[in-house]
């Protein structure tokens, strides 16, 4: 009999594991895939590591700072600043058509920058963050309230509106054409108040540290163990039943597979009133090895987030497998690395491009190979509008898509920001089963950590 057993090895479930272990709780992390991260992983190709998720760490903030979801999560989980290696970004742009905005960390760069291009509002502007740092996480009725309302409101030009939300839907909204004003109050936050960073040796760093300390602490880790069903008897969680028949009792469960994913698995999700609604934004990202550094091509940013209409279009798909009207652009070379270190071993681009999950599932093994190819070309041709084109540049390729996502995180749609309908506060219909990760509110690598710590202190550290 476990104290907690936890669904899934991501960044959300491995910070939980942690914060349960260092209170003697015997807890057990069951992961049904290979390798540890979920929708934050990482694998090698060709002699080369690749990151799955990581653009940035948003949330950044420098060495002594005391407030802010990085320095919590460094005091809640014992580890030092060095250990996430953490590097800030040299500096990012949202491009529209005959307009841009240039953002750093820090809301600095981007006020004189919105001072310059929209000189008329800059009061509008000095509102809205008003706004923004008033917003109480704990206001559950100011969550849901519209984002484009809000800034429809708020300000009077509707560009800068489409400008600002561009980043903030990119990097965590899982809901189509709107915004829940609460995703983009922190998503605003985590990205212009504090900002982006990023480790030398990327994600693989983060979840080694993750997985040494929750180990070191004696918690235990199995993989290839899925979670076929969750045991349910007189209205609580009483255990699971693997993929492989096996069943493993516990007191109480967390599961970072997503809100929908996790009602399925109850053996009384039948009389659910209302279940999760399943996402419906799914990706395709593709990555260009470069034979120089991006910064020599003309790439010396690192994000450009791209839209080429003055109206922000943020919804699956409807008549293509792929959108490329509007992308978010990385190079993880572009941070502000040590010195000391050298040249990075190898010169990447990734473009993030939304998909039609149903389409790509749709094809044949060779039709899918066929399109990965066409819609590669396609979306850099779209991206090469934007910035100079480096296309005769690139030594190697690879490509994920709505299929990998769910082949690798058997999420409902390949929905990477899970599902529209947040469950805020991480609680269900079973008085001990309780969720944490994407569908628990929060977003990005230190939101997904944090979510795993709140919901571990709030429930399950409370006796």
């Amino acid at each position: 009999m476990y104290d907690t057993i936890i669904i899934g090895a991501g960044m959300s479930g491995l910070a939980a594991g942690i914060r349960l272990a260092y209170y003697d709780r015997r807890v057990c992390i069951l992961e049904r895939h290979y390798t540890i991260g979920g929708l934050n992983s990482f694998y090698r190709l060709n002699g080369r590591n690749h990151d799955v998720g990581l653009h940035a760490v948003t949330n950044y903030s420098p060495r002594g700072a005391h407030r802010g979801p990085l320095a919590r999560m460094l005091r809640q989980l014992r580890f030092r600043f060095d250990d996430f290696d953490l590097s800030p970004q040299i500096g990012s742009l949202i491009k529209f058509p005959g307009v841009e905005l240039e953002f750093g960390n820090g809301v600095e760069l981007l006020q004189s920058q919105i001072a310059e291009r929209f000189p008329d509002q800059k009061e509008p502007f000095r509102r809205l963050l008003e706004r923004l740092l008033g917003y109480d996480d704990l206001d559950h009725d100011a969550y849901l309230a519209s984002a484009r309302g809000v800034l429809a409101e708020t300000l009077t030009d509707p560009l800068l509106a489409e400008m600002l939300l561009a980043p903030c839907m990119w990097y965590g909204n899982a809901r189509e054409h709107d915004m829940d004003f609460g995703a983009f109050c922190m998503l605003f936050r985590s990205i212009f108040l504090e900002g982006l960073a990023r480790p030398w040796a990327g994600v693989r760093l983060i979840l080694r540290n993750l997985v040494r300390r929750y180990r070191a602490l004696g918690g235990e880790l199995r993989l290839r163990s899925g979670v076929q069903r969750i045991k349910v008897d007189g209205g609580r969680a009483v255990g699971v039943v693997l993929d492989d028949g096996r069943e493993i009792e516990a007191r109480t469960i967390l599961s970072s597979a997503g809100a929908p994913e996790t009602m399925r698995m109850c053996d009384d999700a039948r009389h659910l009133a209302r279940p999760p609604q399943s996402g419906q934004m799914s990706f395709v990202e593709t990555v260009s090895v470069f034979d120089r550094p991006p910064k020599e091509l003309g790439y010396g940013r690192t994000m450009v987030f791209y839209n080429d209409s003055p109206v922000f279009h943020w919804h699956r798909p409807t008549d293509e497998l792929c959108d490329v009207r509007s992308a978010v652009m990385c190079s993880p070379n572009n941070f502000q690395y040590d010195p000391a270190r050298g040249e990075m071993p190898d010169y990447m681009l990734r473009v993030t491009t939304l998909a039609d999950h149903g389409r790509w599932m749709s094809l044949s093994d060779d039709e899918y190979r066929l399109e990965k190819l066409r819609w590669y070309d396609r979306i850099h041709a779209s991206a090469t509008r934007f910035v100079p084109d480096y296309r005769n540049h690139v030594i190697d390729t690879d490509m994920f898509t709505p299929r990998t996502i769910r082949r690798f995180t058997w999420r409902d749609n390949g929905a990477i920001y899970g599902s529209p309908d947040k469950q805020l506060r991480g609680k269900t219909h079973l008085e001990n089963l309780y969720l944490c990760g994407t569908d628990n509110g929060f977003v990005g690598i230190m939101g997904a950590i944090i979510s795993g710590i709140a919901v571990t202190n709030k429930y399950l550290l409370r006796d």
